[in-house]
Parts: structure tokens; C-alpha cells; sequence
């Protein structure tokens, strides 16, 4: 899935199929004819708790995000550091931020920078003041705040528009004549000259803790333009006298900042002085509800999604009790797994491929020499009928512990990495691996010989089909096989109880001992379950003989050569 456009808003039910850009969306906010409101924000969980409170927007605040950082509001913050944090915001809610941006972070130049950085990141807007940078918070002495001459900051506002791609993105121009003492008069110019260099809105501040001069502000400026307040200074003023003003919208400027900051103050100070979690623990916020808000659930559906081959309950199980024939002088002490190819023993790199796929439960049934088997992760279950038992009596000993999806394989197979990453890949109950490259001209002297109900065709992805046989006698065939089972397997779901049913049929039967798993395989077949087949080309191979080994040698050094 690709990663969700972050310029895009999910419309409700109902509403057209095509998603709302985010800048649209603020664009509506501005020129509703009904007040609207957003709160401030100052990274990706903050934000997302906005969104949920029902916010239809976000104020990216200047003051906020400096502070979290651990620094002051005099743009001691670089512009890269909180445009990187607003990509946070942006990536973790659907609704449109508002980037409290300063002077713009520096001239003209700097402006249209910035424009095209917040685009790329999915910003929908940025509102800039008129004073001098390096900027200072204008709660701070903002008297004594020099302003921008009025045609740089024009010049800076068409820059800034000029520079834009989408049209809704949206340039709020915050006249600050108010807070510098400057009166009505140099606020409503200003104001109309940055109108006429293309803000789509206005942002009138003040400090002052009645809305006197905001109202005569909006009476004079009348409906030329949306016009944006942040009440922080005058917060007692009721809602509905900035309705009947005609502001546009208002801005909760620092309150999401400010009681986290009262809450963790609260928090840490009780805990330093109580040392201990039990007097806090019910007031905090739950950890449940904090993995909610990082997005945890969707993380794990995804997870259910793409990587279920990896999760932990697949397991697997080597057949490893041989001593193996052809290989006599190397296992006068050790049994074939054991036998070092390239230097590193079979089972050794058996565990590391499994293990290269999250699989990490691994049982090994062992016999011959069990004792010599020293190979890390791995669980042991001994076979005390292996000398004159076949593979099935090695199965029997582990099928009451086979989990509900189980890997099954030889003990001296060589692949490539990419056969058992597919056969997790592969959908079915049971699914065997068929090699489809073509036998030698001798094909007789092959075993686990495989007829399945069609061949393999290379250009068509994932075939649907299934094994029909797998010869045990070694015997010439009327027709030639499809392919050659390679010795591994999985089964999952219904199928790992169809195993579990087929082989204790067959243990009913008195030559039980010297069946191997492709009697269970034609079982399984010959009463009605199927077998799905996976087919490769090449990249395995088994170790029976010195011959084998030198191959294998060659094969772990990279060769392609197929079994």
C-alpha cells in the first residue's frame, strides 16, 4: 500500500469520491460565512489529539513548537527544524495546519522557499507577521518591536504567492501595528496593503485583555477579506461577540502547550517527591491510550497484511536423524547435519534461513549422534527409532507439537533464500515445493520423482496446482514426471490436521517404519486432500554423497547450479 497522500482529507460518507486537498479545506475554513476555530499543535501526538477533539484544522504554532524544543520563540529554532516537525503533524491527522510562520525566516527569498517546503509536506497554509527578523514573541516587549516596511513585506507576500503550486494554498498576512502601539489607522493600512499584494486573509493581533480594538478593527475593515484573531490576551470575551463582528476564524494559540506543560509539571514534582508510581498511575493517561494515538492498531493490522509469513506462530521442523548413507567417513561422529558445507555445518544453515525469515521456533528431530548436534536455537527431540525407522517415524515423534503453520524439511537441503520466502508466500493448506528444471537423461536415479496436475508454466505467476504423485520405487514410469519434490513442505490451517489424520492412518500399517514423506504426501492425495504446488527452477540441493558435497561447497560460494 502506498503511503496515504498527507495533502489529502477523507471525505464523509455521502460527500464526493474524490478526497478534499487539505489546503482547500483551510481555504473554506477562511472564507466560511460561519466562525471557525483551531487549536494549536506543536508535534504529531498533540496534533492528533486535536483532530480527535474535533478541530477542523490546526494552528502550527511558532511559540509551541520552539518551546517543545526546549527553546525560545526568537527563532532560535531553525525553519528546516519545524518544518520537519509539521511533516510529524501533517503524516499524523487528515485535517489542514497552518504554519504560525514567523517573518517568513527571513527576505523575500527565504519566503518562497519556505512556500514550496511546506507544500511538499502537505501544509495548507502559512501565516507571517510584519516584523523584523529574527522575530520576537509579541507578548514580550512587543512595544518596542520594530515593523517591517510595508513594501518589503508586500514584496514578501507576492513571493510567497508567486511561489505556490496549488492555488487554495493559503498566505495569511498578521498585522502587528496593534501590539507595537502604532494604532488603528497604521493597522488598517497595513492591512490593505497586504491584502493588495495577495494574503487571503488577515490576522489582526492585540495584547490587550478587552477586544475593544480588535471590534473597532473589524468594524472599519468590514468584509474585504477573512479576518483571523488569537484571543489569548482577552480570553474572557464570549464567543458569540466575535460571531456578530464577522471574524472569520479564531485561533487557540498555546492552551494544548500550556496544560501539558501544568500536567507534567504536576506529575514529575509528585513523583520526585513521593517515589513512587502509586498515587499517579490512575490520573495519567493509560499506556493503551498512548500506543492508540501513535497508531499502534493500524501498525498491527498492517503487520497482519504484509508480513504474516514472519509472525511468530509459523514454526519449523528439520528431519535430522540419519546418520546418511554415502557419507560414511564424515559421520563416523556426527550425523549428516552436522557435516560442514563451506564450513558451516547443514543444520547450521538450515536455522539461519529459517531464522532469516522471522522464524525462530525451530524443532530438530534427531538421532544418529544426537549428541554432536551443537547448533544454537534450536529445539531437540530424539527419534529413539531412527536406526531402523524412515522419516515418518521421526514426524511421529514431534506431530502432537506441530504448530497451526509448520515448515517441514530435510536436514541436508541447500536453497536459496528466496524458495522458503515464497513458499511463506504461497496460499494453501499444504504446499509442497516441486523443482520443474529439467532431469537429467537418467532420470530414474533421481528420487521423490513429482506428476502434478499440470506442468510448469514459467510465465504464469503462482499456478493453481496440485501434486497427483510422488514416485517411491524408483521404478520406470509410463510418462515423464513434472518435476522432483525437493524435500519441504508446509502446512497450515485444516491441513495441519489432515497431516496429523494421514499419519496416523499410516502408522496402521506394518511396513510404517520404512515409509518417508512421500508415502505421506500420496496419502494425503489418494484420500481426497489436496496438495497445492509451488514450483521453482534450480537453487537447491540435497547432500547424499562426497559428489553432493562438493557441489554443495560450490553452491554456498554462490553458485547458481541447480539440484
Amino acid at each position: 500500500m502506498n503511503q496515504p497522500n498527507r495533502n489529502l482529507i477523507d471525505m464523509p460518507a455521502g460527500a464526493a469520491s474524490r478526497p478534499q486537498r487539505k489546503t482547500t479545506a483551510l481555504r473554506a475554513l477562511l472564507q466560511s460565512p460561519e466562525l471557525a476555530f483551531i487549536a494549536e499543535a506543536h508535534n504529531g501526538l498533540s496534533a492528533r489529539i486535536v483532530e480527535e477533539a474535533g478541530f477542523r484544522g490546526i494552528w502550527g504554532s511558532g511559540l509551541s513548537i520552539s518551546a517543545q524544543f526546549g527553546v525560545r520563540d526568537n527563532n532560535e529554532a531553525s525553519w528546516t527544524q519545524v518544518v520537519d516537525m509539521l511533516e510529524f503533524m501533517a503524516d499524523a491527522t487528515t485535517i489542514p495546519i497552518l504554519l504560525d510562520g514567523d517573518t517568513g525566516y527571513g527576505n523575500f527569498n527565504n519566503m518562497r522557499r519556505l512556500v514550496r517546503k511546506l507544500e511538499q509536506r502537505g501544509i495548507a497554509g502559512v501565516c507571517i507577521e510584519d516584523k523584523q527578523f529574527p522575530k520576537t514573541n509579541s507578548f514580550i516587549g512587543g512595544e518596542q518591536q520594530p515593523l517591517a516596511d510595508i513594501e518589503e513585506f508586500q514584496g514578501k507576500i507576492k513571493a510567497g504567492k508567486d511561489s505556490q503550486n496549488d492555488d487554495d494554498f493559503c498566505i495569511v498576512a498578521r498585522v502587528e501595528a496593534l501590539i507595537a502601539g502604532w494604532g488603528l489607522d497604521e493597522a488598517l493600512k497595513r492591512a490593505e496593503a497586504y491584502h493588495a499584494a495577495g494574503a487571503d486573509a488577515i490576522l489582526i493581533h492585540s495584547k490587550r485583555s478587552t477586544p475593544d480594538e480588535i471590534l473597532a478593527f473589524a468594524r472599519e475593515w468590514g468584509d474585504r477579506a477573512p479576518l483571523v484573531i488569537v484571543p489569548t490576551k482577552y480570553y474572557s470575551t464570549p464567543t458569540e461577540v466575535f460571531r456578530k463582528a464577522g471574524i472569520s476564524l479564531v485561533i487557540w494559540a498555546n492552551h494544548i502547550l500550556r496544560a501539558s506543560v501544568a500536567a507534567m509539571t504536576r506529575t514529575a514534582r509528585e513523583l520526585a517527591e513521593t517515589e513512587s508510581l502509586v498515587d499517579i498511575e490512575d490520573r495519567v493517561a493509560p499506556l493503551q491510550e498512548i500506543f492508540r494515538l501513535q497508531g499502534a492498531e493500524e501498525l498491527a493490522e498492517a503487520e497482519r497484511r504484509y508480513l504474516a509469513r514472519r509472525q511468530s506462530e509459523v514454526q519449523a521442523v528439520i528431519l535430522a536423524a540419519s546418520r546418511g548413507q554415502g557419507l560414511d567417513a564424515l559421520t563416523e561422529d556426527r550425523p549428516k547435519v552436522m557435516v560442514p558445507v563451506a564450513g558451516t555445518p547443514l543444520l547450521r544453515r538450515l536455522v539461519d534461513e529459517f531464522k532469516r525469515q522471522q522464524i525462530n521456533h525451530i524443532t530438530a528431530v534427531t538421532g544418529y549422534k544426537s549428541e554432536a548436534i551443537d547448533v544454537p536455537g534450536v529445539s531437540r527431540v530424539d527419534n529413539p527409532d531412527h536406526a531402523r525407522g524412515g522419516e515418518l517415524t521421526s514426524l511421529a515423534c514431534v506431530v502432537d507439537r506441530l504448530g497451526q503453520d509448520t515448515v517441514i524439511t530435510y536436514g541436508d537441503l541447500l536453497f536459496r533464500s528466496y524458495v522458503l520466502r515464497d513458499l511463506l508466500d504461497t496460499p494453501g493448506d499444504i504446499v509442497a515445493v516441486v523443482d520443474a528444471s529439467p532431469l537429467p537423461e537418467d532420470p530414474a536415479r533421481h528420487r521423490d520423482l513429482a506428476w502434478c496436475t499440470a506442468p510448469d508454466d514459467r510465465s504464469v505467476f503462482r499456478q493453481d496446482v496440485e501434486l497427483v504423485h510422488i514416485d517411491t520405487t524408483g521404478e520406470p514410469a509410463p510418462t515423464l514426471p513434472d518435476g522432483r519434490w525437493i524435500g519441504m513442505l508446509r502446512v497450515r490451517g485444516e491441513g495441519r490436521q489432515a497431516l496429523e489424520s494421514a499419519l496416523n492412518a499410516l502408522r496402521g500399517q506394518p511396513d510404517f517404519a520404512r515409509l518417508g514423506m512421500p508415502d505421506l504426501l500420496n496419502h494425503l492425495v489418494d484420500t481426497g486432500t489436496p496438495v497445492k504446488v509451488m514450483y521453482i527452477q534450480g537453487h537447491w540441493l540435497d547432500v547424499n554423497n562426497e559428489d553432493d558435497l562438493r557441489r554443495a561447497g560450490e553452491f554456498a560460494h554462490g553458485s547458481s547450479r541447480p539440484a
